[in-house]
Formats: structure tokens, C-alpha cells, sequence
């Protein structure tokens, strides 16, 4: 079967609430159909019975985010019940999957639109208690989902380690001699980037904003942002490893909420509705790394991705790496042989700012890679990311 395009058409996303805030009364389903409907109804013309599957990544799916929850999102949308849904779990990546799979798809003639995307609620994360493994047993351990491992297999323990995802950055920090004052200033810079971003409008027209029952409050903007961040202030947290240890609440990225959509189709879709094709999606790679340094997956992904496509890392105007943490980020970008400061690498600033909702992040980064390549004229962009349990990801875009 001859391959065609896959063209990235549309996006539009939540605001990310900080945990606990703004969005911590919405349910996971809800939020994610939320930008649905929203990208939807910017598309009239799209008879909205001819998508043909809604892929959504979420990583925790413990609570009410389960039972598929982009098949759920997309009856709460509205759509058709003969549209189906699937829900992709690649952890961190679970996003950039949804969008990844969505365009192979499209590209080999399976699929003519797709909704992709992704949701996280880490706020409405519940606490888990296994069943008990003997009668009358008083050992049942209660699990929080929030984020990293849980009822964890004690081979898994012994064979590979089960660092937290705070350890695996520190294991990086170490490794890589990254110290407590290159991290810090990188996070101070991506927040400083954010700011800018927010200043100039640059998410306006990827926000839909939420509204919040019962009082019918709006939140329209990202609420992780700190743009009174200092040095000082960044110098002062403490490490969250204890003495010794460089990682910080400052450094890392946060604990969030939000969801977000996009909407792909092929050239046939394109020409047959007809949609604004804004961006190739080229192709994605996938690889293995030990999970104790998760955090470098996107060095091999990329490579396996360059060498597919046959491109080299300086044909991309834009680089997107999302920032579970500074130390992660700066490990990576050194190993790419970028600059700490690259003006081209997360722009608009990153998760360490903007906020980390595990399943929707990596669609997030595509959709805000996309309005880079059109506010400065690019014509690619590199999205790349780290995955709990040891992988990293990599999509490339063109416009």
C-alpha cells in the first residue's frame, strides 16, 4: 500500500491548571472532550460523522479517566456513537503517541480523519488499594496514582530498579555533571520565555478556556506559570532529594491538569472537506532506554528518527524537549551538542513552566511547536520527549 501525507490541520487546548487550582472540579472525561467539541465547532464544514477514530493519550487511567477515555470524551463531545475512540498510554509520551498514530494512519490509507490528542487530571488522580492476596490479610498497601510507580513487581525492582522519576534526574544530574546552578538557570529562563510568550499572545489561539461550576468562573490562561521567578527565590528551595542532591520544585516541572486536540487528516480528507493542511507530520520513532535514566530516551529517539527520515538535527528551526526537568533537558540538549540557551529549543518556554499534564503534554508541544513554524516563517520542527520506565519518543513536523 502506497503511502500518502499526513497533514496536521488544527489544535486547540485547555488551559493547564496547577494542582489543586482552577481545574481540580473537572472530571478527566469532561476535560477532554472539552477541546473537542471546541476544535470541532471551528470546523463547520466537517460532517463531523466521517471521523474516523478519536486517539487520546492519559497515563495514569485510574479513576475517571478509565473505561477508554477517548471513547468516553467523544460521546461527551457529542460525536456520533459510531465514532470510536482509543486510548494510548506511552506514559509522558502518551500525547505525541495519539498524534503519531493518528498520521500513520492517515498516511496509509486507514484513516481519513482522526482526533488526536490527549488528558491528564493528576489532581483527581484516586488512591488505589489492591485486593487482598490471602483471606483476612492486613498487608493491602493504598497506592496513590498521582504519578510513578505503584504495585510495583519486585522482579522489576531487582532486575532494572524502581527510582522515582525525582531519582532518575538526579541519577542524570550525577552522571552527567550537571550541577544546581545550570539547572536552576534553565528554569528561571524558560520561565522567563514563558512570560514572554504569554506577554505577546503567543498561546492565545491555542487556548479554549474552561468553565468552572458551580459559580460559572473562566479560567482562559495556563496557571503554572511564575513569572515573578528569581534566581534567589529559585536558590532558596530545597532539594527534594535531601543535602546534596540539585533537584527542586523550582527545576522540575509540575504537577497539572489539562487536555488537548488535534485534528489530522489526509490529503484525500483535505481536499474533500476542505481543511487547511498547516503542517506535515513526518514521521515518529520510539526506543528503549534503562528507566533508572529515563530521562536521556529523547538522544536515541532522535537519532532513530533522523536516520529514517534522512535529516540532520540542524534542519529544524524549531526543537521542542519537554521539561519533566532541567536536569533531564540540559542532559539531552548537551548530548545533541545544543547550546544550554538555544534560542530555538522550547522558545515559549516548557513544562517547567507552563505545566506537565502527563497524557496531554506531548500533544501540547506539537500543537506549540506548529504556531512557532508559523509565527517565525520555519519549516520544521523536532518534538522529543522523555517516558517513565526508560523511552524516549521523538515526531518530526513540516510545514
Amino acid at each position: 500500500m502506497n503511502a500518502t501525507q499526513a497533514w496536521l490541520c488544527d489544535g486547540l487546548r485547555t488551559p493547564f491548571g496547577r494542582f489543586r487550582g482552577g481545574l481540580a472540579g473537572v472530571r478527566a472525561d469532561d476535560l477532554a472532550a472539552l477541546p473537542i467539541l471546541r476544535l470541532l465547532e471551528r470546523h463547520p464544514q466537517l460532517d463531523v460523522a466521517a471521523i474516523d477514530d478519536v486517539y487520546l493519550g492519559c497515563a495514569n487511567q485510574a479513576g475517571e479517566d478509565n473505561r477508554n477515555v477517548a471513547r468516553m470524551a467523544a460521546l461527551l463531545a457529542g460525536l456520533p456513537v459510531s465514532v470510536p475512540g482509543v486510548t494510548f498510554n506511552r506514559l509522558c509520551a502518551s500525547g505525541l503517541e495519539a498524534l503519531g498514530q493518528a498520521a500513520r494512519a492517515c498516511r496509509l490509507g486507514e484513516a481519513g480523519i482522526v482526533v488526536a490528542g490527549g488528558v491528564e487530571s493528576m489532581t483527581r488522580a484516586p488512591y488505589v488499594l489492591g485486593k487482598a492476596a490471602t483471606d483476612f490479610s492486613r498487608e493491602q498497601a493504598l497506592e496513590d496514582t498521582t504519578l510513578g510507580w505503584r504495585f510495583v513487581n519486585p522482579r522489576m525492582r531487582a532486575l532494572h530498579g524502581v527510582d522515582s522519576m525525582t531519582q532518575t534526574a538526579e541519577n542524570l544530574a550525577r552522571e552527567h555533571g550537571i550541577t544546581r546552578e545550570d539547572q536552576d538557570a534553565y528554569a528561571l529562563r524558560s520561565q522567563q520565555r514563558a512570560a514572554r510568550a504569554v506577554a505577546e499572545g503567543r498561546f492565545a489561539d491555542e487556548l479554549t478556556a474552561v468553565t468552572l461550576a458551580p459559580d460559572g468562573r473562566r479560567l482562559s490562561a495556563d496557571e503554572q506559570p511564575r513569572p515573578d521567578t528569581t534566581p534567589a527565590r529559585l536558590a532558596a528551595l530545597p532539594p527534594l532529594l535531601g543535602p546534596g542532591t540539585t533537584i527542586t520544585a523550582g527545576n522540575a516541572s509540575g504537577i497539572n491538569d489539562g487536555a488537548c486536540a488535534l485534528l489530522v487528516a489526509s490529503e484525500a480528507a483535505v481536499a474533500r472537506w476542505p481543511l487547511a493542511p498547516r503542517a506535515r507530520v513526518l514521521g515518529m520513532a520510539a526506543c528503549g532506554v534503562a528507566p533508572r535514566v529515563m530521562g536521556i530516551g529523547p538522544v536515541e529517539a532522535t537519532a532513530r528518527l533522523l536516520h529514517r527520515l534522512r535529516l540532520r538535527l540542524d534542519d529544524f528551526d524549531v526543537i521542542e524537549i519537554n521539561e519533566a526537568f532541567a536536569a533531564q533537558v540540559l542532559a539531552v540538549t548537551r548530548a545533541l551538542g545544543l547550546p544550554d540557551d538555544a534560542a530555538h529549543v522550547n522558545p515559549n518556554g516548557g513544562a517547567i513552566a507552563l505545566g506537565h499534564p502527563l497524557g496531554a503534554s506531548g500533544a501540547r508541544l506539537a500543537l506549540t511547536a506548529l504556531r512557532q513554524l508559523e509565527r517565525t516563517g520555519g519549516r520544521r520542527a523536532l518534538i522529543a520527549m522523555c517516558v517513565g520506565v526508560g523511552q524516549g519518543v521523538a515526531l518530526a513536523l513540516e510545514r
